[in-house]
Order: C-alpha cells, then sequence, then structure tokens
C-alpha cells in the first residue's frame, strides 16, 4: 500500500513523464494503477489522484467510481490531454489528498473534454461537466507540477470532524 505524498514533496511539483504505450500492460503501470485503485477506496473523501501524488511521475490519473453511478469502475486516464475548455467557468470549491484538509476556491471551466489511453492502451475522449470537468482540470494539474493552492482563494483548514 502506497502513502499519499504530502506537500511539499518535489515530485508533486516535476512535470510527469508520458507513459509509452507499450509499457501499459506492464506489472508495473498495472500495478500503480492498482495502488491509485486502492487510494482512492481508501480516502472516503477522494474522488481522483494522480500518479505522482503516490510518488510516481507520470502522466496517469484515476477518476473513483463514485464520481458517478453509472460508471462501475474508476476511470484511467494514461497521457491525458485537455483538448476543449468550455467558455463558461465558476468558482468551484477544491482540496487536495496531497494537501490535506485544505480548501479553497479555484476558477475552473464548467466543461471539458480529455484524450487519453485508458488501461489496456486504447485512446478515448471523453466529456465532463460539472465535478468531472473539475476533476480533469485538477489532475492535469497535477501532472503539469500545479497544486490548487497555488491559484485558490479564500483557502482554509478544515480537519475532519472527530
Amino acid at each position: 500500500m502506497k502513502a499519499i505524498v504530502q506537500s511539499p514533496e518535489p515530485v508533486l511539483r516535476k512535470i510527469a513523464a508520458e507513459v509509452q504505450p507499450s509499457a501499459i500492460k506492464s506489472a508495473f503501470i498495472q500495478g500503480l494503477l492498482q495502488d491509485m485503485r486502492d487510494a482512492i477506496a481508501r480516502e472516503e473523501d477522494a474522488v481522483a489522484i494522480a500518479a505522482p501524488q503516490l510518488g510516481e511521475s507520470l502522466r496517469i490519473f484515476v477518476v473513483g467510481k463514485r464520481v458517478n453511478k453509472k460508471y462501475e469502475e474508476d476511470l484511467v486516464f494514461i497521457n491525458p490531454e485537455i483538448i476543449r475548455f468550455g467558455k463558461v467557468k465558476a468558482i468551484m470549491q477544491e482540496g487536495c489528498l496531497s494537501v490535506r484538509w485544505k480548501y479553497g476556491d479555484v476558477k475552473r471551466a464548467t466543461t471539458a473534454s480529455v484524450r487519453a489511453l485508458n488501461a489496456e492502451g486504447n485512446e478515448f475522449v471523453m466529456n465532463g461537466r460539472g465535478l468531472l470537468a473539475q476533476i480533469f482540470q485538477h489532475e492535469t494539474d497535477h501532472l503539469n507540477g500545479i497544486l490548487f493552492i497555488d491559484t485558490a482563494k479564500n483557502v482554509e483548514d478544515i480537519p475532519p470532524a472527530k
């Protein structure tokens, strides 16, 4: 079980490396994907996680199935690229598993489309709105060494109630 890396660990500030398509089915990448799924499952407030948050500077993020009831399994995005942002932006509250218990307001596009490879190495495009669009942007920021606290306003500590 890999621990979730906390800021200011340097891996969170690196631009993550692309995954070679030929490596996707390797034991290493498939094991990392499982570690990412496990991390989402064990953190009750987790909606997604990027590979750098588990100490691996690779362009991968996973969106937990709890984000949308229609997803039967976690969604894997390898070498994701946001190919379209909606014109409408909104202030959205965000937190992060690597900046624990801090929350703030971030301006994000309310819709976004991502092109990526799945866990089998097949290319796909997914459109997201609301929370899913926000996740695409937040996780892509992670892959570019950006944390939400870099742009968030009104950041405050909100630890869980005992």
